[in-house]
Parts: C-alpha cells; structure tokens; sequence
C-alpha cells in the first residue's frame, strides 16, 4: 500500500534552538530543528515513543523568557528525530512564536529575493 504525502496546514523555518522536553516517564535535551505555528521537529539521543504528550521549553535567541508549550503530543518518531503537535500553549508562548516565526519568515524572504 502507498504510503499518503501529508500535506503540512502551515509552513515550517529551518531553526538550530536547544529544547528542554519532558513527558510523565522522561526528560531530555535536544534541539529544535524546524519551526511552524503548529508544531516542531526535534533531534534528540533520547528514545521517544509516538503518541506520547510532552512539555516543552525552547530557548530563545535574544529573548530572556524561555517558549514554554504546555501541551504537545508526539505525532511521529524517525531515528534520532521526532515531531510534536502544539496542543496548548499560554497566550505569552503564542505571542513568541508567532514573533519567531514572523522573523523566520521575512529572513526567507530576503533570501529569496537576492539569489
């Protein structure tokens, strides 16, 4: 059976930012490697199990509070890397991520338009 391309609602940035994760039985570190409003890719040493929920806290470049996502669930895992669904995040953590991901994206674009 051919396995369906999942089509992603929202656009994801390449991203290098060291994460703080944590589910009932675990804590790990790892880092963030790509960013969208809705979720996030992270490479980590840790054994992750799918469907399991995490909090995560990922540290922010130039920002003192670090984005804390109360509620994520942990939709795939491939090797060293697995990818979470942002389930709850307080008003504050969405104002961040929005702000990053805006940042990320007009960097995209400046890319984009000078090559």
């Amino acid at each position: 059976m051919a396995r369906e391309q999942q089509v992603r609602s929202t656009d994801r940035f390449p991203v290098t930012l060291p994460v703080i994760f944590g589910g009932a039985p675990f804590v790990g570190e790892g880092v963030l490697t790509d960013l969208s409003a809705s979720g996030c890719a992270i490479t980590c040493h840790r054994t992750v199990v799918a469907g399991s929920y995490v909090r995560l806290n990922v540290l922010l470049p130039d920002q003192s509070p670090s984005l804390a996502i109360e509620l994520g669930k942990i939709r795939w895992v491939r090797d060293q890397v697995f990818g979470v669904e942002f389930i709850r995040l307080p008003a504050i953590a969405r104002q961040q991520l929005d702000q990053t991901i805006w940042i990320r994206y007009l960097r995209s674009l400046r890319r984009t338009t000078i090559a």
